[in-house]
């Protein structure tokens, strides 16, 4: 249920459309749905602006169909991330209307295009670090946001990101995605006067530990401006990247 819905629902209730007690049977299951194996929170859109997200690894295709049938019920835009080729197609055998975003691993379920708000700019150290930018980049744009993707603008060639020094500038918050010694975000911060949301991947030979080399990079980064997500959670950037940019375009 997000407010949308919600305020329509008063209103029909206002104008006699829909009676109290039609109202109540609706709004029963809030706040949450008990599935026994999940309890599916319906009330997070009006908490927190954006529906619950499905973290598809660990669950069983049935279980992610059924907890995304729930959220589809009441929600556009539903994001189940770390989805594989298969587990989209469970959920296209379930007949949810649904995009498929391979490289992101990302199923929007229920999607519905809408002219994104503000400016978010994705940039992204290397080619292999894409499939997190994506993550980040696709689920900002399911949130509402303009998103721009600025890849493979790495310090291995600092000549590169420059070139696209404007469109660092135009942006509210900038999400910087880097395996290896993870000095993107450091570069870009000291560039802009805006917020810069660092993403280690795990990409990078044996000495970067799995990405665990450029998170303490991050984390130890001398400029200003600079916060840190956990290794590959371009989901949790793009999140607080999103808050950010709505606060900052006023829209709620």
């Amino acid at each position: 249920m997000d407010r949308d819905k919600l305020r329509a629902l008063l209103e029909d209730v206002r104008t006699g459309r829909l009676s109290p007690e039609q109202a109540l049977a609706r709004l029963r299951d809030l706040p949450y749905e008990d599935l026994r194996f999940a309890k599916v929170d319906l009330h997070r859109s009006l908490r927190a602006g954006a529906p619950e997200a499905v973290f598809c690894q660990g669950k069983t295709p049935e279980q992610v169909v059924a907890i995304l049938s729930r959220l589809a019920a009441l929600h556009d835009n539903v994001l189940a991330t770390r989805a594989t080729p298969e587990l989209a197609q469970s959920i296209a055998a379930a007949g949810l209307p649904h995009d498929y975003h391979a490289e992101a691993r990302i199923v929007v379920v229920k999607p519905k295009q809408a002219d994104g708000v503000g400016l978010i700019a994705i940039a992204s150290a290397g080619t292999s670090d894409i499939p997190v930018a994506e993550e980040a980049a696709v689920t900002a744009e399911a949130l509402g946001n303009r998103v721009e993707r600025v890849y493979d603008v790495g310090v291995a060639g600092i000549h590169r990101l420059l070139d696209h020094h404007h469109v660092l500038g135009e942006a509210n918050v900038i999400v910087a995605v880097a395996g290896m010694e993870g000095a993107l975000p450091s570069v870009i911060g000291g560039l802009v006067d805006r917020p810069v949301i660092a993403v280690p991947t795990s990409v990078g030979y044996g000495a970067s530990f799995g990405g665990i080399a450029a998170l303490l990079a991050m984390l130890n980064s001398c400029a200003p401006g600079v916060s840190v997500v956990n290794i590959d959670n371009g989901y949790g950037a793009a999140v607080q990247a999103n808050q950010i940019n709505k606060l900052i375009s006023k829209v709620r």
